[in-house]
């Protein structure tokens, strides 16, 4: 079946999985799980790994071996002041103007926090940044996100690494059909592959995961099937799914008599 690329920020992509590199149990087998993932870009914490800390240096060699487009994050940050910061170093340190905008406003939830992530997202918008803001499935809030200049938007399906799947497909829904043309990835929630088919049945261009991988028992053949699951939930949302209704519907016609019946009537003319 025919698709077009993926477009993020003017660059296309045939992958819609992408995949993060934390919590792998090395990074060989982090390695391995992104290949069989298909994955094209990759995200790192530069909390968590970076070219000048020696302890990751390790992961930070494998993730430069994946060959995948960096998508560094902001993990961590609690204020807009502070994820901007973090975003001049990691502009600085991994040579990309892309950013995964990350503010926290809740530590149970790891909820964002609306207000400081749009402040950040405007200030990183006009310094040249190409923003990709994790947030909830607010429909005021990603509107507002849009205004400012981010081009693509990750919305949460539920709280990150609870693989609780999509908590508010109703408010999903409604996000995807306000912002048409507007990329949407669902980001964090995830836990199994029917969960990622189901976002993308509904049409959101791609999904970010990491957790639902990296901890299964097997994180290769994980990545596998998430890359399937990715590619089936897009492949039916272009086929075009049946609309649900109340009644029953019956899949064979019944107009008409059934041929027994004419072959019947017939003999006894």
């Amino acid at each position: 079946m025919s698709d077009k690329p993926l477009t993020l920020y003017g660059e296309t992509f045939h992958s819609r999985l992408l995949i993060g590199s934390a919590l792998y149990p090395s990074p060989s087998i982090m390695q391995s799980a992104v290949k069989a993932s298909g994955a094209e870009i990759i995200t790192l914490s530069l909390r968590r790994q970076g070219p000048g800390q020696e302890a990751g240096a390790a992961i930070w060699q494998a993730i430069k071996e994946t060959g995948c487009k960096l998508l560094p994050n902001t993990a961590g940050c609690r204020t807009g002041k502070e994820a901007i910061n973090l975003a001049e170093m990691s502009r600085e340190l991994f040579q990309t103007e892309w950013l995964k905008l990350e503010v926290i406003g809740d530590d149970y939830s790891l909820q964002p926090d609306p207000f400081g992530l749009l402040e950040a997202a405007s200030e990183l918008i006009t310094r040249g940044f190409k923003v990709l803001p994790y947030c909830t499935e607010d429909l005021i809030l990603c509107q507002r996100l849009r205004d400012v200049g981010c081009e693509v938007l990750m919305p949460w399906g539920a709280p990150i690494g609870t693989g609780l799947g999509l908590l508010n497909p109703y408010h999903l829904r409604m996000l995807r059909e306000r912002l048409p043309d507007l990329p949407l990835i669902v980001d964090a929630g995830i836990g199994a592959p029917s969960q990622a088919m189901e976002a993308m049945e509904m049409g959101f261009d791609a999904v970010l995961l990491n957790t639902a991988i990296a901890k299964a028992d097997n994180p290769v053949l994980m990545a596998e099937v998430f890359r399937n699951a990715v590619a089936g939930g897009r492949h039916a949302y272009l086929a075009g799914l049946m609309l649900p209704q109340q009644t029953a519907s019956p899949s064979t016609p019944t107009i008409g008599m059934p041929f027994w019946h004419q072959h019947k009537s017939n003999n006894s003319q």
